[in-house]
């Protein structure tokens, strides 16, 4: 069991740098969690992705739905407390501490491709970069 921030899922989604390291994590360890977060932070790209008509509104939809279908089962919610007491202590936006919030919780690792997180959070966040 690993958390993947959204990031992660958009490497698996949407086609990029790093989609066969996202898609060889997922046959490593097919039991990935997330924040509901996860979904708001999702349409948020894929609304971008319209706007500069990376994808269509169609296509946008459907791989949403396709993520949502796989998610399924897998979201949790994080504790407002947590999430507020490392954003406060690393500066990070409590979206991103959604995701770490969660790891720490169930003792497991937030995968992540963000330098910052990785920087500030060693001990819970392991890079995509390096895996597989």
């Amino acid at each position: 069991m690993i958390v993947v921030d959204t990031n992660v899922i958009a490497c698996l989604f949407l086609p990029g740098d790093f989609t066969e390291r996202a898609e060889r994590l997922l046959s490593t360890d097919s039991d990935w969690i997330v924040p509901h977060l996860w979904r708001s932070e999702f349409r948020n790209i894929h609304a971008l992705h319209i706007r500069t008509n990376l994808l269509s509104f169609e296509q946008a939809f459907q791989i949403q739905r396709e993520a949502e279908e796989q998610l399924a089962d897998r979201e949790y919610d994080v504790d407002s407390f947590e999430v507020l007491n490392l954003a406060s202590q690393s500066g990070h936006s409590a979206y991103d501490c959604e995701f770490v919030a969660l790891a720490k919780r169930l003792r497991v690792k937030l995968v992540t491709a963000d330098a910052k997180l990785l920087k500030s959070f060693p001990a819970d966040a392991v890079d995509l970069r390096a895996l597989a």
